[in-house]
């Protein structure tokens, strides 16, 4: 937590992703997709700071027997939060914003996205993917859990830009 994606690479994953985010996200695809406020409700804190502790020693974590949905959902949040460097970086916030002012759609602006999208650094890139897919398919349960795409993006939009 708190450390540089790019470092985090060494550990990641066949996906480029960091090993702790696909450990909670595979995690939450078997027991979370269902739970009503999933990523709105708060985790216990204390299961939320051994987890952390666990993390962050290179313990082994095991979230079946020592975590829950709640927590493991607000652990994932905030080691986004905690990044020293957002998912999108304060450069390509700004260009997001530039590109997306008007509120008419148009296929500049698609290219544009392409664009500063293609900018992201590689780890950052692999990260968002990641996240999208698995968001896209808590999406898909929102009839039950209530997250829309809309909600989604509110309860994430403030750990992926600073």
């Amino acid at each position: 937590f708190g450390v540089p994606l790019e470092t985090l690479i060494q550990d990641a994953t066949q996906c480029g992703v960091p090993f702790l985010v696909t450990q909670m996200v595979e995690y939450l695809e078997v027991f979370g997709l269902e739970r009503v406020g999933i990523f709105r409700i708060s985790g216990s804190v204390n299961k939320i700071k051994k987890l952390k502790q666990k993390y962050n020693q290179g313990e082994k974590v095991d979230l079946v027997n020592d975590g829950d949905v709640d927590s493991v959902a607000s652990l994932l949040k905030l080691f986004l939060k905690e990044l020293p460097v957002a998912v999108f970086p304060d450069n390509i916030c700004s260009g997001l914003l530039k590109t997306f002012q008007g509120t008419e759609r148009n296929e500049n602006q698609e290219n544009n996205l392409r664009q500063l999208l293609s900018c992201l650094p590689k780890a950052h890139q692999n990260l968002l993917q990641f996240l999208s897919a698995f968001l896209l398919k808590v999406a898909t349960y929102s009839a039950v859990n209530f997250m829309t795409l809309e909600n989604l993006a509110i309860v994430f939009g403030p750990a992926l830009f600073k």
